[in-house]
Order: C-alpha cells, then structure tokens, then sequence
C-alpha cells in the first residue's frame, strides 16, 4: 500500500472516528433523563471504535519502526475481530461510521499483516479469529528457561532453572514438574515453584527418558532406561548379530509416591524386558511365535537404530507416556517399533514378578501366558501385558510393509474427557516416507480405538484396528512440515489441534480442516534472544540433513486461562521474548 494512500486511509478513518463520536454523544444528550437513545452505539461499537483508534495511532507512530508497530498492533487487531462479529450479527446501534470502522478495521489489520507476513520470522505470525485463545507452555530444548506465552504472544511469566530444563509440564497447584539436566549424563524430576525455587526432587539410580507425570493420586509416573549386556541379551534370544559389544539399552516404568522435599517410594513399576517372546532360538526363554503373542514384544523387531548421540543398540526408545484414569490404563510410544502400547496400571509389581517367574527355566515352550492371563486379578487379566498395540503390525508378524501407519512416532496420548474426540488416540507421526523418499515429512494422526471396557478387539489372526486414521493433519505441501524427532499434538476445546514441530520451534494450531489459524515461531538461538527478522541457526551445521535449529521446542502444551495452576500468576502480559530493536 503506497504512502500517500495509508494516509488518506488514516484521515478518513479518524474523521469517521470523531465523527461517529459526536454523532452518537448528540444522541445521548436529545434522549429523555439522559438514556440512551435508539441511535447510540452498542457496547460492541464502542469497543471497536477505541480499538481503531488505538490501531491507528499505533501504525501512525513515526518513533516506532515496523516490527514494533507490528508487536503493539497485534493484539488490538485481534481484539477487535470479536467485536466486529457482534457487531454485524446483532445489527443494533450500528450505523454507517461504525460500519466504515468495521471495515475499514478489517483492512489495515489485514494489510498489515500482508505487508509483513514475509518479513516476520519469529514470535507471533498467525491469530486468526478462529484460533483457540489460552496460554501456551514451551520448553527450549538448547537454552535454560521456560516460557509461558498468551495468546498475543507476550510474556506471561517465565522460569530460569540453573541446571536448564529440556521438559516442563504445568502442575494444578501452579508449579511446574520438570526434567533437570545432571552431571554425567543423569537427570532428575523436580517441582518448581513460580520463583523457579525448587521444593521437590527425585534423582534415579538410572538414567530418566524423555516424559514423565502426575497422576491423579498425586504420585509421579516416570520413564527409564536400564541397560543389558550383550551377555545378557543373547541369553534372552536375541539374535547375536543385532547385539553391539556395548549391549543395549531397554526401558521401563516407576510410579513414585514423593518423600518430603528429596526423594520418593517406588510403590509400582512396569519392564519392557518382562515381557518379550523371540522364535529366533528354540533353546532360550520365551522361545515362541509372536504372531500367536500380539501382547508380547518380539525381542528380534526393530528398526536397527542406534541412538544418535551414542554407541549403544537402543532397543525401544519410548518417547512417550500417558496415562487414562477411567480405564487405569498407560499408553507408551516406543519409536523404533513405530507403534503405540496400551497397558494395564491395575497389574501389580507381584503380576510382573509373576510374568518373570512363569517363563524362568521353560527352554523349548512358549510363554505361559495363558497361566497368566486365568490368575491375574487386574483389570484386563492381563497382566503388564500389551493390552493394545498400533501402528506398524509387522512387529508381532501380522501385516505387510503396506499396512504400517505409524514412522518413529513421539507424543502419543488419549484426547481428553470433555474435548471433541474424547477418548480418541493422537499422535504425533515424525517420519512419513522414510525410505521411499529423500525429503521426509510429518503428519498428526487421530485413531479410534477398539476399546470394550477394558480390553482392545481384534479379529483372530488379524492386526488391530483401525486400519486408518480418523483424521489427519498434513500440511498442503507435505514436506513443508517436518519433525524428525520430538514433536507433539493437543486437542483443544474449539476442535483445533495444537501442534509443536519441535525441530524447528514451530508451534501452531490448525481447525479440524486442516488450516493454520495460529502460528509462533520460538525466538530463541540457545541461550540468546533473536530480533524480529533472525532466524536461529542450526543446530548440526548448515549442510545437515538432520533437520534440527538451536531454537528447538521439545514440547508445547496449551493450558485455558481459568487452568488452577495458573491462578497463582498475575498473567499481566509483559514484552515478547523476541526483540524489535
């Protein structure tokens, strides 16, 4: 829009402004006992006419340059937007100058955002009126803090832990539970009060994995690593040619009831490791055939993937926990079996001790899981068995390449009570045509599971269902969206869906149609804040194909603003964390 013509706009806007002010204050005055008159202007009117002047004279500021004209207009033309509707809807004491305002509102927010939509960068891109209003949880995978963003963009409060903070989850009582990085490569789960105080910590023996949370009784549910040697796990069947020298890694869960302001009792845990079957060799455990035992890990399917920063096999590498109190069940997404578990939280520590000792000494005979599965008094009868299992059904022999849908996938979970697709299953799929071609993309994928009370349905010899997805989330040009590793996706109450492609700091929402309605770009390089116009650097060298920046997000969670943890804060929106200088 050329100069001369903004400031022909800005003077018939001021003008109508002034104009539909007097107009309506000559109104009041002629009406009886100083009411209103038919004439006077609805709340909604007044509304937008002091936001248009605010606009306006945010736009007109020549001190100001345009990123910053750009950061102080944002939130006035999303405000607007709701009064505008109200407005036109109700068709009450709105009369042609309100009108001109509507839309001559309408237009320079929409023009100020063409202008600038190339330029931008970082912080806020996108706030359409459709878009879910809220706070938004983010933690940077290469810096130190943790920030908590409305829905404008700006600040509405933040934690800087010493010993930096790669995951944080907001607690109901206000404070956050958080993943602290250690010395020699160990880490501990912390409480956090908003000062950044820490008044609670839990440091395992072994090494913490990825996710972790609170449950409903208060106690923390926690993912590990343990580790085997290659003794170990030859002995266990595996198959000596996928062993390295250095063993491999396996993972396993404990549920913690915390102890004063250090420490915590393990009152229940669960191992991958109880529960594996191999048909590779005759003369060890749990020789059987997986096909027969979908509730059974096969030892010997995998993807083959070493840890990327490291020289060990790392067998399961689960990303992701979740936990649904209705059902008392536990979803894990281990990656390098590109699928989803579900099992039984009901089964006791006694239900795994059980599994290990049915199978202790029974060379040439499969699991005694049908022992198992007539004494056990969980939920499901099951066990710590997989209840349910999705996604790649060719890692319990039943499918072809054909049926996998899941490709080292991150983040999966169940769709709140209350939210539209409730007790559905999303996830958050990082690496769609792996293998078939040499750009790889992401997709965000719902399914409905074939949950009866407790237990999952399945056909006999068939993989479970669904054979697709319910829906879907793939950006127009597939490739545009791409989270090699981490990655996450939340409903919200609208029907938008939150998504985090970690890699590159984007975090969005996008309508049930698949449309961007809300876009921020992390503004941080490490430990530095970025100008409007910057973009971080990446994190394994320019001519990587490891899609990775030093702004990375490990994780964005949404949170609505009557959330009990955040009663705590004052939430007075502050400054972006971006710069415009």
């Amino acid at each position: 829009m050329k100069t001369a013509l903004i400031t022909a706009v800005v003077a018939i806007a001021i003008g109508a402004a002034l104009l539909g002010g007097i107009r309506h204050s000559q109104a009041y005055a002629d009406s009886p006992s100083g009411t209103r008159a038919s004439q006077s202007p609805s709340d909604a009117s007044q509304a937008l006419r002091r936001y248009t002047l605010q606009l306006l004279h945010i736009l007109s500021n020549p001190d100001a340059n345009q990123w910053e004209r750009h950061r102080q207009a944002t939130p006035h033309c999303a405000a607007a937007a709701p009064s505008r509707l109200d407005a036109i809807s109700t068709d009450n004491g709105v009369n042609p100058f309100d009108r001109a305002l509507i839309a001559l509102t309408e237009d320079l927010c929409a023009d100020m955002y063409r202008r600038l939509d190339e330029a931008r960068t970082v912080g806020l891109l996108v706030n359409e009126p459709e878009a879910m209003s809220g706070y938004v949880l983010m933690t940077g995978v290469r810096n130190n803090d943790v920030h908590l963003i409305d829905h404008f963009g700006r600040i509405a409060h933040e934690w800087q832990l010493e010993d930096g903070v790669p995951h944080a989850k907001l607690l109901d009582n206000g404070n956050l539970l958080v993943m602290m990085r250690q010395d020699n490569n160990k880490r501990s789960i912390a409480e956090a009060d908003p000062d950044g105080n820490i008044v609670w910590e839990y440091a395992p023996s072994e090494k913490l994995h990825h996710d972790f949370l609170k449950m409903p009784n208060d106690n923390i549910l926690m993912l590990l690593v343990g580790k085997k040697t290659r003794e170990d796990a030859i002995a266990a069947g595996v198959n000596p040619d996928l062993v390295p020298a250095e063993g491999m890694e396996y993972d396993y869960l404990i549920e913690i009831r915390p102890i004063g302001s250090e420490g915590g009792e393990i009152v229940w845990e669960w191992s991958a490791w109880d529960y594996i079957v191999q048909d590779f060799d005759a003369t060890k455990e749990n020789y059987g055939d997986p096909s027969e035992h979908p509730e059974l890990i096969d030892i010997n399917s995998f993807t083959g993937v070493r840890h990327i920063f490291r020289d060990t096999w790392d067998w399961l590498h689960v990303n992701g926990i979740d936990y649904n109190p209705a059902l008392d069940q536990i979803m894990l997404s281990p990656r390098h079996y590109q699928e989803l578990w579900i099992i039984d939280h009901s089964a006791t520590i006694e239900d795994t001790a059980a599994r290990s000792s049915a199978n202790a000494g029974n060379e040439n005979t499969p699991p005694r899981t049908d022992v198992l599965h007539n004494e056990l008094d969980d939920n499901s009868g099951k066990g710590g068995a997989l209840l349910y299992r999705w996604g790649n059904p060719r890692a319990y022999g039943h499918g072809t390449a054909a049926d996998q849908r899941l490709f080292l996938q991150h983040h999966t979970q169940w769709i709140n009570p209350r939210l539209p697709g409730a007790g559905n299953i999303l996830v958050f799929n990082n690496e769609l045509a792996l293998g078939s071609d040499s750009t790889g993309h992401s997709s965000v994928e719902e399914i409905v599971p074939p949950v009866d009370g407790y237990e999952y349905r399945r056909a006999p010899g068939s993989p479970y269902p669904p054979s697709e997805p319910s829906w879907t989330y793939n950006a127009e040009t597939h490739t545009d969206f791409y989270s090699p590793i981490m990655g996450c996706a939340q409903r919200l109450p609208n029907g938008n869906t939150l998504i985090c492609e970690s890699t590159v700091g984007n975090v969005f929402q996008v309508t049930p149609d698949g449309r961007t309605v809300w876009k921020y770009v992390y503004p941080m390089d490490r430990n530095t804040l970025l100008k409007q116009g910057e973009k971080a650097s990446p994190f394994l060298g320019e001519n990587s194909q490891y899609r990775l920046n030093n702004n990375a997000v490990y994780r964005a969670y949404w949170y609505p603003p009557d959330h009990p943890g955040l009663q705590k804060y004052d939430l007075t929106p502050g400054d972006t964390i971006e710069l415009y200088e």
